[in-house]
């Protein structure tokens, strides 16, 4: 028996080759966006400087609202020297059931000596029936600092449509000095034994992964603290690896990772930012 369609209609349109070029750089103590080249439907808002003019914050945006078959959505942001942004998203990410064409987002983010990258977008939601590549691959100098998240999930619980047919390959990768410090790629297929067995998510359809440069033993114990006393509604897991702290959160809804990931973010920025907590405005809507 087919496993019953997403309420989501395919759309009727031209497929969208959008993409976004946006360079941070250092002028007078302030961090400025100087460069900001987009095509298609994917761009920016305004840059704001909520907490200090040396940290630049900014949305991406894709009005459209959603990813159809065969769109291809592409992100190339470079931060330069001495400057720090702090990247989110206004809402989910949600890409829509496909007949037969694979739609893909790729995000190649450089972050340069003595720079700072946040990279803190909202979930990547698949529709059943999606097809998805994802690529996220983070390239920094030996002194550029980051933080950064991915949270990835499958169907949509809420709708009663769990996701029971799709393909998504997803790549998150972290180089240092062109040398790996984290690599994952994972292939995901409705009905496959990952989706099902202990070994792999469980059952569980959100599965999210944060990672910080900078790290020591001193932040691992504070986060492993920090997990015993907040309330978890799925598995979460933190270890260290060189200077690389990794979380791990397997569970069922977007914004208890999320949650979970903030408090993490506000626990840490300190010490591997060199700068206070500052909320994104955005995460309060």
């Amino acid at each position: 028996m087919n496993a019953p369609l997403s309420n989501a209609p395919l759309i009727p349109q031209a497929n969208w080759q959008a993409s976004l070029e946006l360079v941070f750089s250092a002028r007078n103590n302030k961090t400025v966006l100087t460069k900001n080249l987009h095509k298609g439907p994917l761009m920016v808002q305004k840059p704001f400087y909520p907490e200090s003019a040396n940290v630049c914050h900014v949305y991406l945006l894709h009005p459209p609202g959603g990813v159809v078959q065969g769109d291809q959505l592409k992100i190339d942001l470079t931060v330069k020297p001495q400057a720090h942004a702090l990247v989110t998203t206004p809402a989910a990410g949600k890409f829509y059931r496909s007949d037969d064409k694979f739609a893909s987002l790729t995000q190649t983010l450089r972050v340069e000596d003595s720079a700072s990258l946040e990279w803190l977008p909202q979930e990547t939601l698949l529709f059943n029936d999606s097809k998805v590549h994802l690529k996220t691959q983070v390239s920094l100098a030996a002194s550029a600092r980051f933080i950064g998240w991915e949270m990835l999930c499958l169907g949509r619980k809420a709708s009663a449509e769990p996701y029971t047919s799709g393909h998504c390959r997803q790549h998150f990768e972290v180089w240092r000095d062109d040398q790996p410090l984290f690599i994952e790629r994972c292939q995901i297929e409705g009905q496959s034994l990952l989706l099902k067995e202990k070994w792999g998510m469980d059952h569980w359809p959100l599965t999210a992964t944060l990672i910080a440069t900078h790290c020591d033993t001193a932040q691992l114990n504070a986060v492993q603290d920090l997990l015993t006393e907040l309330t978890i509604k799925g598995h979460m897991s933190v270890t260290l690896k060189q200077d690389l702290l990794i979380c791990r959160f397997l569970g069922e809804q977007a914004e208890h990772a999320r949650g979970c990931f903030i408090e993490i973010w506000k626990l840490i920025r300190p010490t591997v930012m060199n700068h206070e907590i500052d909320i994104p405005r955005i995460w309060n809507t």
